[in-house]
């Protein structure tokens, strides 16, 4: 949430390698994260069993069914599922109708060619009912059927026709159209017309009381004589309505089940494993971060609390010599000498060593924000950078991290390779996106891939479902462009 600019010059190369310390640390920190990849392994194949057990997991209509078997028929849940099996019935038509007519129409035109279109949408028809299908599931089913086909963004429509026509979930979703939806479909309407015949009755008394004096015949053959006399079909009526509930409640089960195995993701699948594949890739993504959150500690109250203590001794030391100067002034005046160097060399190291800890992970990025830690880097470089950084409040942790890492990276290949006198570091939210560019005068001619850096960030940025683009003409200026979704 800062504004301004921020310049220092009297640092000198040591602020440089101060600010360059996290790009060289990242790949030594790599072996140290290795460790937990082992454990990360593990995390996913517990997650593809979790995943496996939720796809086998009790229906929630039939775990509602079960829990309240008396009252069922009466909530809403019951409700829900008439209306699923009711809708389903129409689609059902409405599918059957336009598939036979599609199946027609393409066999009786194949022999000239024009009807191979026909029969090609006839087999990818299954693409389109069963994403409705999953859909219409979540009337009865909390949790969603993931799509099992592979996302492709950018392709075309050639090559999105040919992998449809690939992947085996395509040919399940065809066989769930063809195969299984007509005989649920059939079920479907029997139970609706059982539903609105048993609904029928439980009004006859009104019924026969409208359409006194008529003739009112419930049952073939045999009028009803009076509103009283039709009070036997309300009861029965009734039953018809309050078994239904539970057929319905079987009925969507059997539509649940089927949908899962034949609508949903299966292990075997390219697209279920490289959505696995990004989710290990995630969670390394935070072995690695917490390894490197106890690296920092380690080091800041490891190493860094037992140099500042040398320090100390080291000046009481110099003290006492000062003191007992007189009596040896020769051997003293050496001795004092070594001990105020002694001490300079151990402010030099915990001065590394803070640098060291700050670009693992600084303390302000924790405590502050983005902005904030931004601003301090820009106050520690050679080169004057201006910050621009007009954020909502703070992001999500890994956003910050990665976007902090890239403004260093940044900044330390302006200081070291362009020649740059400017550098400015512009950052805003939009759309529920962090945007951030850092652009410097230098030179140009930048090679994003000639540097384990950026190539490195680049990697976490595309685990974030974010974008680094960096442009580098000859002759300047070098933008980094990041582009990071904020959510989870």
């Amino acid at each position: 949430m800062g504004t301004g600019r921020a310049t220092a010059e009297d640092t000198g190369a040591g602020a440089t390698g101060a600010v360059g310390a996290s790009s060289s640390f990242l790949s030594s920190a790599s072996a140290s994260a290795s460790a937990s990849a082992s454990v990360v392994v593990e995390a996913a194949e517990a997650a593809g069993a979790a995943g496996a057990a939720d796809r086998s997991s009790e229906v929630a209509v039939l775990a509602a069914l079960r829990a309240r078997p008396l009252r069922f028929p009466c909530t809403r849940d019951s409700l829900r599922c008439w209306v699923y099996l009711a809708g389903g019935a129409v689609l059902g038509l409405v599918t059957a109708v336009l598939l036979l007519a599609l199946t027609a129409l393409g066999l009786g035109l194949s022999v000239v060619g024009v009807g191979l279109p026909l029969l090609l949408a006839v087999a990818l028809s299954g693409l389109p009912v069963g994403a409705l299908e999953r859909r219409r599931l979540r009337l009865v089913e909390p949790a969603p059927v993931p799509d099992p086909h592979r996302a492709l963004p950018g392709a075309g429509r050639p090559a999105r026709l040919r992998t449809r026509l690939r992947e085996r979930a395509t040919w399940r979703e065809l066989a769930h159209t063809l195969l299984v939806a007509p005989p649920l479909t059939a079920a479907g309407l029997g139970l609706t017309a059982l539903l609105l015949f048993s609904a029928a009755l439980v009004v006859s008394p009104v019924v026969v009381q409208v359409l006194a004096p008529e003739t009112v015949m419930l049952i073939p053959g045999h009028a009803v004589p009076g509103p009283l006399h039709a009070l036997p079909f309300t009861a029965v009526g009734l039953a018809g309505l309050y078994l239904g509930g539970h057929a319905g409640a079987l009925l969507a089960t059997a539509h649940v089940r089927l949908a899962r195995l034949l609508l949903g993701p299966r292990e075997e699948d390219p697209g279920g494993q490289v959505l696995e594949l990004t989710r290990s890739r995630a969670r390394l993504a935070d072995a690695f971060e917490a390894e490197r959150r106890r690296i920092e500690r380690d080091l800041h109250d490891g190493a860094q609390q037992q140099l500042v203590a040398l320090t100390m001794t080291l000046g009481l030391a110099a003290y006492e010599l000062r003191e007992g100067a007189g009596e040896g002034a020769a051997a003293g005046a050496g001795a004092l000498a070594l001990v105020d160097r002694a001490r300079g060399e151990a402010r030099q190291a915990l001065e590394q060593l803070r640098g060291l800890v700050r670009g693992i992970h600084p303390q302000v990025l924790t405590d502050h924000g983005l902005a904030a830690a931004v601003a301090e880097v820009a106050l520690r470089h050679p080169v004057p950078v201006e910050v621009d950084l007009d954020l909502p409040g703070r992001l999500p942790g890994p956003v910050e991290t990665t976007a902090y890492f890239t403004v260093t990276e940044a900044l330390t290949n302006a200081a070291k390779h362009s020649g740059a006198t400017a550098v400015t570091v512009h950052g805003r939210v939009a759309d529920g996106r962090l945007v951030l560019q850092v652009t410097d005068d230098g030179c140009g001619g930048a090679d994003p891939a000639a540097g384990a850096g950026l190539q490195g960030l680049a990697d976490r940025v595309a685990i974030l479902r974010g974008r680094l683009m960096v442009t580098s003409p000859t002759g300047g200026p070098t933008r980094l462009r990041l582009e990071v979704p904020c959510s989870g």
